[in-house]
C-alpha cells in the first residue's frame, strides 16, 4: 500500500506540473492561477512526506525500493540528498527539541530566524547547481514565467508548509509536560484539517511515538490514543 500511495503522489505532482508548465498561460486576473499554485505546493509537500516515510522504511518492505522512492522524491522536491536527510532526521528523532537536534533552533524561537537557519542547514552547493541546471533545461521547453510560478514558487511554499506544521508548531517552546518525552505537541483530533495542513503530520507527537507508522495511517493512531 505504501508504494501505491507514493506512486499516486509522485504521479499527481508530475502530471499537474507538466500540465501547468506546457499547457497553460499565466493570467494574473484568473483566480484559477492561484488555486493551481496552492495545489502544486500541496503536492510538493506530499513529495517530501513520501521521502520522509522512506527514511523510516515505511514506503516499501524492500530496502532497495524504499530507498529508490525516497531518493526520487527528494530529488524531485528540490534536488536534495536523501542520505543527508536521513542522517539529520534520525538525529532529530534521537534529540527532539534539544541542542543536538539539527532541526531545532536553540538560539531563537522566532519563526523567520528558525526557518532561515533550517533552510541554510539543508541547502547544499550541489543542490543549487542541480536546480540551476534543471531551471535552464526547462527554459528550453517552457515559458520562464510558468517555471517561476508553477515550479519555483510552489516548491518554496511547500518548504514553508513543511516547516510550519512539521517542525515549528510541534517543537517550539515552551516544552510542556504533555509533550514529553519527545518535546512534540500534536494537533487536536480533526482529520480534515490535519490532512489539509500537512498530510496528518500535525499529529506529530503520535509520529514520534510510532515513527514506523506511515503518514496515511497517523489518523488511526491519533484516534486510538485519543479514544483510549
Amino acid at each position: 500500500m505504501g508504494i501505491v500511495v507514493a506512486i499516486i503522489i509522485i504521479s499527481l505532482w508530475g502530471s499537474h506540473l507538466t500540465y501547468l508548465l506546457f499547457y497553460t498561460n499565466i493570467d494574473f486576473a484568473n483566480p484559477i492561477l492561484y488555486l493551481h499554485i496552492l495545489v502544486q505546493a500541496y503536492l510538493y509537500t506530499g513529495l517530501f512526506i513520501t521521502a520522509h516515510d522512506a527514511m523510516h522504511g515505511t514506503v516499501a518492505q524492500s530496502k532497495r525500493i524504499n530507498k529508490a522512492i525516497g531518493m526520487l522524491a527528494t530529488f524531485l522536491f528540490a534536488g536534495m540528498s536523501f542520505n543527508r536527510l536521513i542522517k539529520n532526521h534520525f538525529l532529530h528523532h534521537k534529540y527532539p527539541g534539544e541542542e543536538n537536534d539539527p532541526d531545532f533552533n536553540v538560539k531563537s524561537q522566532n519563526f523567520f530566524v528558525w526557518w532561515l537557519s533550517f533552510m541554510v542547514r539543508y541547502t547544499t552547493l550541489a543542490q543549487i547547481i542541480i536546480m540551476g541546471l534543471l531551471f535552464n533545461v526547462l527554459k528550453i521547453f517552457a515559458d520562464e514565467i510558468n517555471i517561476w510560478f508553477y515550479w519555483v514558487i510552489p516548491a518554496f511554499l511547500g518548504t514553508l508548509q513543511l516547516f510550519y506544521f512539521g517542525t515549528y508548531q510541534p517543537h517550539k517552546k515552551p516544552h510542556t509536560d504533555d509533550m514529553q518525552p519527545h518535546n512534540a505537541r500534536s494537533q487536536k483530533l480533526n482529520h480534515l484539517w490535519a490532512m489539509i495542513s500537512c498530510y496528518f503530520f500535525g499529529y506529530h507527537h503520535e509520529h514520534h511515538e510510532s515513527p514506523k507508522t506511515p503518514w496515511w495511517k497517523l489518523y488511526q493512531l491519533k484516534e486510538r490514543i485519543v479514544n483510549g
